[in-house]
């Protein structure tokens, strides 16, 4: 299989777990039938590529002032669109409910795709033995070094 074809998939498949246990977990977003779930992740997907891009752009101060936390706003925009988009096959009951279910999409996101190895995000954990000081001292213990 082409590999530029499997990393689509597989991100297609992680992203329309994350929207189906977001569908599930919150009561005010609502998605008839639960197989439509796959084509709100498809056409999530689509709009993340083409549209956020430029959102970001044109609300770059207000990312920049909130230090980045206005991408959880544009995310949420981006699913209130898509509950636009696809009518009473994908509803979410409000604004604020479109941000918290683009949160918890997120989150889950990237669990999945770290545990699959579909991103490039590294969590190493590794114990060193701290330099001694110019005295001969010993500087302290061993730590844990956390490298992100």
């Amino acid at each position: 299989m082409n590999p530029a074809l499997k990393k689509f998939l597989q991100t297609w498949l992680v992203n329309t777990f994350a929207v189906l246990v977001t569908v599930t977990v919150l009561p005010h977003f609502h998605c008839e039938p639960k197989l439509a779930v796959f084509l709100v992740s498809l056409l999530l997907g689509i709009l993340n590529t083409f549209l956020r891009r430029y959102m970001i752009l044109v609300a770059l101060p207000l990312v920049i002032f909130s230090l980045g936390l206005f991408l959880v706003v544009i995310n949420g925009c981006l699913i209130y669109l898509v509950d636009w988009i696809m009518g009473p096959t994908f509803e979410v009951d409000g604004f604020g409910w479109a941000m918290l279910g683009s949160v918890l999409i997120g989150l889950i996101s990237l669990i999945l795709n770290i545990v699959t190895g579909n991103s490039h995000t590294q969590l190493k954990v590794r114990r060193q033995r701290r330099p001694t000081d110019t005295r001969g001292r010993d500087g302290g213990g061993d730590g844990p070094v956390i490298d992100v």
